[in-house]
């Protein structure tokens, strides 16, 4: 709908003056120049963030103050519209065609090419070709009228429906350099765009060597015969003599064809003109010829003998014999097929048995010959053209025929076969989207130009072969070279006024093709190496001064060359019809992909479009591959999968904002709303890792090893999400929060640890690390197991993630009902590239909490490090316990679980309580109680402080001026000498002292600059003092004298005892994998909780503490 603007002028406002070149808020950043670190020219794009922003769209009135702060990133209106509208976009390579590369651009004519010139003249020209001239008459000789109508109608229709795709992606913006490669990667991604491009790089450089076989075979077979340097001896050697001929003339073509485009493009494209009239004049030559022979058929005879023909080589009168002066003289046919002039030679049996007739080659379009032709005449290689219907006898034995003036077919024939032949003639499609930088509205233009040109090639195809069928005899029809009219080319017999017309006419028109696929195929290429996504393909991304693609040249003039060295016109369509039909096909996906998405970048100008076209097109695509041929159909989708999936292992990442990713966004939107609907099933669990790192203060990780774990334990399936925790305030933090990613994402690529990286920055760690058990993830892809490293520094009170932290997420992964994996000296741990020959993965199943410490070590040996590694199973027999027994049902339930490993029982009796376990359990109290006591006499001195400071502050008297910097001296000075580490704590407490000196500093601010007194004295602070440490010396007597609690000395006996069987038993255990206790109810007994763990695992080497999520994790079912 029409959208009206308006457009009102802000009055009464003075221009502002320029301000001072040194205020910060002017200085504007500089432009980047264009290119990328590696010198690759990025995308230009006149909006956000352009390169090419400059000082002078700097606004700077006062009517928009209130947005001068966005203006850097930001610009405004007027200077975006005023870009746009002088953008230009042309394609790369000349001189003549783009604009200079220096800082400072001249300026550019606007192009002004529009819809016949710039779009629908350059597709004829590439659409119409070679095909038409020299084989679109024996495809319908040799499959009939109606199924050739059915070989060009489908194939018609495919490019139709793809010109209908193309047209939509060419209208949703600007189509720069590399035409159909840069719709397909901007549309389908880096992977699909560079493995189609090189496809349809490799389809336009194979057609230059049809173009150039082509132009071969009009020289040396309809203009100069005699210019052949190989001659055949024999009929039977006429093929190879050809492709040697082809081979020698398409060397010496293809090297001055590319000097050609080497010296100068601008003459191949003055020169297109010229090729263009010669293929319209031909065209009209045909139509022509085809009205006349309506009223006046050409003279073209055809000697049959029998039913078969005979080729006009050797031979110039159609019969055997003939009257001259009253008397029978053979002719020279007669010499051919027997073994001497005379009447009673010996002859050929079928040359005795039937006549020598002549008919008309074109006996015109009203002569009914179209009924003959309706129906299709496939053969095998080396037979002879024979006209159906026609009288013949065959003799009782059967001749050899070879060496004798037959028709022969040189190939055999099919339908699929001719399918593959003749496709190459409907490509060009994209000749006009390769021009959109030339087009005055190449929006408007490409669709209109494109469709014309498909609808009017497809006219003349269609047509061609029907008048084909109705003018021309069908034995002339099969006959691919013209050997039964005098080597004559069979379209230009029907040519009017001359044969030449044609046989000129298409030297120039192949001539011309093979250029333009000579000059195009190296841009193609140069604008894939350009994009970076292939690495070894960068240097053909340089060329010559002015832009010329020369390494590029070089490369494609070699790889046209295989195509001359095959030197079969039908055996190279086929191969570059696979490439295009690649490319068509996956043109329509990315339409229909695009479509199907709705995404709102997606708005073509061109409104007639259908996700079901599209997907037709694309289907019709993938058909007539392997219709034309299945084999070449599978080489070609193996060579582009090979360079997609190099491209996704090597390639550069790019983010184009294609239909690909907006695929997996969508699938994985679908995909998780369909694993919300409840938790997996069993068999279906595996751990969906939450991985806690630690981060030093260069926000580098502290613990590497623990990446290299999670690698082996996850193998890069299911989810692996690695968390980590700043302190702070986002505001202030969020440089380092995203520096911190980037470290982490680096080193899980080095790691090879797949999965996804979060930073939380929190005021507290412990929130952050709450915040990350409760909220990773999302939806049904949330993690059900958490990863941490054992805290080594856990009895520093001043560690960040002190044992407090550590016990808290244990309590909080128990309470979401998630298992947890605490590995133990996780420096000690396996990197990725060692390899364990031999050794033991020991499972001490204490109690059962799901399974996991089953499903773990089967994990850990799917991977390299582990996977020589033995597990064994230990379980803890008590008094009661029958170990015998439970040895048997716990091998019946590991095989039932299809677990290898060796049980073993191992029985724990009970005896009394050593000394050892009481003194241990003893110091452990003291300490605990002795850390309480410190915190509390830490508390009460920072309290002592503020009463101090508070007491200052309300004895201010007005005397005279005093630095703030006195009053913390005062304060120094009551400090008593005889306890530096007192003082050194006070000292410390820079928090309580600075926010001391800033009040004060504001008191004194607001006074009239007296001298600071003190009410508090130094007698009265060290007398408070002495009284606080009596108390402390008191509490901590108490410490000495007391008794341990007997429930804390039952569970440091188990640890103990525990802890000396594990170690007899798996104390050289690669890898020890034991239940974890569960913290207890009340807290106060948490750091006791810590030491029983510490004690437990004390002398193992790598431990991994198991806590399971309280749900079965393994099954005996299948």
């Amino acid at each position: 709908m029409p959208t009206s603007f308006t457009v009102v002028p802000v009055e009464g406002q003075e221009p502002q003056p320029s301000r001072p070149p040194e205020e910060p808020s002017q200085q504007l950043a500089e432009c980047s120049s264009g290119e990328s670190g590696d010198g690759i020219p990025k995308e230009s794009s006149p909006f956000i963030n352009s390169a090419e922003m400059d000082r002078r769209n700097i606004y700077e009135g006062k009517n928009m103050a209130l947005f001068e702060e966005e203006m850097d990133s930001n610009p405004m209106v007027s200077s975006l519209l005023n870009k746009i509208a002088n953008y230009t976009n042309l394609t790369q390579g000349v001189v003549e065609h783009e604009a200079d590369e220096d800082s400072k651009r001249k300026e550019i004519k606007a192009p002004r090419m529009g819809t016949f010139i710039g779009v629908y003249l350059p597709c004829l020209q590439n659409i119409l070709g070679v095909i038409l001239f020299l084989r679109l008459t024996w495809i319908v000789g040799t499959s009939g009228v109606l199924e050739s109508f059915i070989i060009v109608f489908m194939c018609c229709a495919c490019t139709m429906l793809t010109a209908i795709s193309m047209s939509a992606i060419a209208t949703n913006g600007v189509v720069p350099a590399g035409g159909s490669y840069y719709m397909i990667s901007r549309s389908l991604g880096p992977e699909f765009g560079g493995a189609v491009g090189l496809c349809f790089y490799l389809g336009t450089t194979f057609a230059g060597a049809m173009y150039i076989l082509g132009t071969i075979e009009i020289l040396l077979t309809y203009i100069s015969p005699n210019a052949a340097i190989f001659k055949a001896e024999d009929a039977d050697g006429e093929t190879e003599a050809m492709l040697n001929n082809m081979r020698v003339y398409g060397t010496c073509i293809i090297a001055l064809m590319a000097i050609v485009v080497f010296v100068g493009v601008k003459y191949v494209n003055k020169l297109a003109l010229v090729f263009l009239s010669c293929v319209i004049l031909s065209i009209f030559a045909i139509y022509a010829g085809v009205i006349k022979t309506a009223f006046d058929p050409p003279d073209f005879p055809i000697c049959l003998l029998g039913n078969r023909t005979l080729s006009r080589h050797n031979f110039d009168i159609c019969a055997k014999f003939i009257e001259v002066n009253n008397e029978t003289v053979t002719t020279k046919l007669w010499s051919l097929f027997c073994d001497s002039p005379s009447l009673s030679a010996t002859c050929d049996e079928y040359f005795n048995l039937n006549n020598v007739t002549e008919i008309q080659g074109i006996p015109g379009i009203a002569s009914g010959v179209l009924i003959d032709n309706l129906w299709s005449a496939y053969t095998d290689k080396g037979s002879i053209v024979e006209k159906k219907g026609h009288p013949s006898v065959t003799g009782t034995e059967e001749t050899k025929v070879g060496g004798l003036p037959y028709v022969f077919t040189d190939i055999m024939t099919y339908f699929t076969m001719l399918v593959g032949i003749y496709f190459p003639s409907v490509t060009g499609i994209m000749a006009g989207s390769n021009r959109s930088g030339d087009l005055r509205d190449a929006q408007k233009s490409i669709p209109t130009g494109t469709i014309l040109a498909i609808s009017t090639t497809s006219f003349i195809y269609l047509s061609c072969i029907v008048l084909f069928g109705a003018c021309i005899e069908g034995v002339i029809l099969r006959d691919k070279f013209g050997e039964a009219v005098n080597g004559n080319l069979v379209i230009g017999m029907l040519a009017w006024p001359s044969p030449w017309v044609i046989v000129i006419g298409s030297f120039f028109s192949t001539c011309g093709a093979g250029l333009q696929s000579l000059t195009g195929a190296p841009r193609l290429l140069q604008a894939i190496a350009r994009d970076g996504i292939i690495p070894f393909l960068q240097v053909f991304g340089h060329g010559k001064a002015n832009g010329e693609p020369t390494w590029a040249l070089l490369l494609t003039a070699c790889i046209c060359e295989i195509g001359i060295l095959i030197a079969s016109l039908d055996s190279v369509a086929p191969i570059l019809s696979m490439f295009f039909l690649m490319c068509y096909m996956f043109v329509n996906l990315a339409c229909a992909v695009q479509t199907l998405l709705c995404t709102p970048n997606w708005r073509p100008r061109f409104k007639y479009y259908h996700w079901a076209l599209s997907f037709l097109g694309m289907s019709l695509c993938f058909a007539l591959m392997f219709i034309c041929s299945w084999y070449y159909a599978l080489i070609a989708m193996l060579i582009a999968g090979c360079i997609y999936k190099y491209i996704e292992y090597r390639g550069a990442e790019k983010e184009w904002g294609d239909g690909i990713r907006g695929l997996s966004l969508n699938a994985a939107r679908y995909a998780l709303l369909r694993v919300e609907h409840g938790p997996p099933h069993t068999k279906n669990w595996r751990p969906q890792v939450l991985v806690l790192l630690n981060l030093d203060s260069e926000q580098v990780v502290k613990h590497p090893r623990l990446l290299s774990f999670t690698s082996q334990l996850k193998a890069g399936k299911g989810l692996t999400i690695v968390g980590s925790v700043l302190q702070g305030i986002y505001l202030d933090k969020y440089i380092e929060a995203q520096k911190a990613e980037e470290n982490i994402k680096s080193l899980m690529g080095v790691e090879k640890t797949k999965g996804f990286c979060q930073i939380v920055v929190s005021p507290s760690f412990r929130d952050g690390m709450s915040h990350l058990i409760q909220s990773a993830g999302l939806g049904g892809m949330t993690h059900n197991t958490v990863l941490m490293a054992w805290p080594q520094s856990w009895k520093q009170t001043d560690n960040p993630f002190s044992w407090k932290n550590f016990v808290d997420t244990v309590r909080e992964t128990t309470a979401a009902q998630q298992a947890l994996l605490v590995a133990k000296n996780i420096d000690l741990f396996p990197t990725n590239q060692e390899r364990f020959s031999e050794g033991n993965v020991d499972v001490w199943w204490i109690v059962h909490d799901g399974g996991m410490l089953m499903l773990l070590p089967f994990l850990l040996r799917q991977h390299k490090v582990w996977k020589k590694c033995k597990m064994r199973i230990f379980t803890v027999a008590q008094m009661d316990d029958n170990s015998i027994q439970m040895k048997k049902d716990l091998q019946i339930f590991l095989y039932h679980l299809r677990l290898n490993a060796e049980v073993e029982v191992v029985e724990m009796f009970e005896n009394d309580i050593s000394a050892f376990t009481y003194e241990k359990t003893l110091m452990m109290e003291q300490r605990s109680q002795m850390l309480k006591q410190m915190q509390l006499s830490k508390n009460e001195r920072e309290r002592e402080i503020q009463s101090v400071t508070d007491e200052s502050r309300g004895s201010v008297r007005r005397k005279s001026y005093s630095s703030p910097q006195s009053i913390g001296q005062d304060i120094q000075a009551l400090l008593p000498n005889d306890n530096p580490e007192e003082e050194a704590q006070l000292i410390h407490d820079r928090n309580t002292a600075s926010h001391s000196a800033a009040i004060v500093k504001c008191d004194i601010a607001a006074a009239t600059p007296e001298k600071v007194q003190m009410t508090w004295t130094k007698e009265k602070f060290i007398a408070e003092k002495h009284k606080n440490r009596e108390t402390n010396v008191t509490n901590f007597k108490d410490i000495f004298n007391m008794k341990p609690n007997q429930s804390n000395v039952r569970r440091m006996h188990t640890a103990v005892k525990l802890n000396g069987v594990i170690l007899n038993k798996s104390q050289h255990a690669q890898l020890v994998l034991l239940n974890m206790p569960g913290p207890p109810k009340n807290k106060k007994g948490d750091e006791n909780y810590m030491e029983f763990l510490e004690v437990l695992t004390e002398g193992l080497n790598r431990v991994l503490l198991v806590r399971g999520g309280g749900r079965e994790v393994i099954t005996i079912y299948s």
